[in-house]
């Protein structure tokens, strides 16, 4: 077992295979764990869409040996909390407690990962509650944008999928495949369990040598990277009084060195109030009240994606500046302040980010999952620091070029709103 170096974050590898990452943190009366695993809605079967996102909302409903109401009365009973979240490549489940409590929130987290009841009942049951998630997902232009675009984007690649599931393969799920589902992925060496706050780490590390007994075994899953695909135009035709639209493109996953100049880039683009988006379509012509840039990012492949809501008559202008704008990132037209401000804005999301245990336990997690080390907040402040204008130049070609997709909900068809950006 060997620590990574750092007073304050170990991260070891058990002998079950488990991964354990931990972060001690001075002064807190708190502790948040969590355990990542790394499958998420790309590793599933076609036919089994949403199973990963089907278990988020089952583990908490107990284990044999532990119903559900009993984890819930145990957590209010000590003013702890818990949650799950699912994503396209990990899903993480967490509980955030008194750290003199501790011990609880450990022995929920084992038992639901070990033995979950996973019962036709309680499929049944939730099945109907994530239904209703879908139809409510379906309501919200924006949310239906966003996920329209990663489908056009990503088309025929699991990554197009949305993590809920659709309806039929919703319906057609039941207790045997999602058992299946969770006896493939959640073993020991696609697992990380990550825990900030008031912590020893040995101390937990003896902890889950003895007490989680999840079947050994268990790799990553292995994914195959999105292949390039035409441009596409999507309308979905819906009778609001605004147009929802998104404008996406590819871009490279996590592990490329100009991630970080992506993030000063869409900063720049449409990242806070004084960016170029913002200036130009609310301050300056009041054509939107909310337009934005921001990145997706997966292990082997991402997506700038650039949101505006806005009437329809004004959806040809918005798109034109949109355009100008990504033109002119990649003609170099950036000036040495308005780097400065992005970097700024951005090293100063990555502190506040730090600031308590729980958001602390959300970076470690998905950290140490995705590149098997912790990225410190020095190492990613130091690396957003450098980015020049050189570099925002390169990105900015790259976005211009990238595969696009262009999706647009509201009462409107495509070829009203086909437009020049590769389309």
């Amino acid at each position: 077992m060997v620590a990574d170096k750092g007073a304050d974050i170990k991260i070891a590898r058990l002998d079950s295979g488990v991964t354990l990452a931990t972060e001690a943190m001075e002064n807190v009366a708190s502790v948040a764990i969590g355990c990542w695993v790394g499958a998420g809605s790309r590793d599933e079967p076609k036919e089994w869409a949403g199973a990963s996102h089907f278990l988020e909302h089952l583990l908490f409903k107990g284990t044999p040996s532990r119903p559900g109401n009993t984890i819930s009365e145990a957590l209010d009973a000590i003013g702890g909390d818990c949650n799950a979240f699912t994503t396209k490549e990990y899903t993480a489940f967490y509980v955030r407690l008194l750290a003199e409590d501790a011990h609880i929130g450990f022995d929920i987290l084992c038992d639901i990962l070990e033995d979950p009841a996973l019962l036709q009942s309680d499929v049944d049951a939730e099945r109907g509650v994530i239904l209703d998630e879908i139809l409510a997902h379906n309501d919200e232009p924006a949310e239906l944008a966003g996920e329209a675009a990663m489908s056009a984007l990503f088309v025929t690649h699991p990554l197009g999928r949305d993590t809920l599931g659709s309806i039929s393969t919703i319906e057609g799920l039941d207790d045997l495949q999602i058992r299946d589902f969770f006896q493939q992925h959640y073993r020991p060496s696609n697992m990380v369990f990550a825990v900030a706050g008031k912590v020893n780490h040995d101390e937990v590390s003896a902890y889950m040598a003895s007490r989680l007994s999840v079947a050994p075994g268990g790799e990553r899953p292995v994914r195959a990277e999105p292949m390039a695909h035409q441009n596409v135009t999507v309308a979905l035709e819906r009778p609001t009084e605004q147009a929802q639209f998104v404008l996406a493109a590819r871009t490279s996953g996590f592990h490329d060195p100009s991630r970080w100049a992506l993030a000063v880039y869409s900063q720049i683009l449409g990242g806070g109030l004084s960016s170029r988006l913002f200036r130009k379509v609310r301050e300056e012509r009041g054509l939107a009240y909310s337009i934005w840039s921001e990145r997706v990012t997966f292990s082997d492949a991402g997506a700038l994606c650039v949101s505006a809501g806005t009437a329809p008559r004004y959806v040809d202008e918005v798109i034109e500046i949109i355009v100008e704008q990504i033109d002119s990132l990649a003609r170099g037209d950036v000036t040495e302040k308005e780097l400065e401000v992005a970097k700024s804005n951005l090293r100063a999301e990555v502190l506040l980010a730090s600031e308590d245990s729980g958001s602390r336990l959300h970076r470690l997690g998905g950290t140490v999952l995705a590149f098997d080390r912790m990225v410190s907040v020095e190492e990613v402040t130091s690396a957003i620091s450098v980015v020049n204008r050189t570099e925002i130049a390169r990105v900015g070609e790259m976005i211009a070029l990238a595969q696009r997709a262009m999706v647009l909900v509201g009462p409107m068809k495509a070829s009203s709103f086909e437009r020049r950006w590769g389309n």
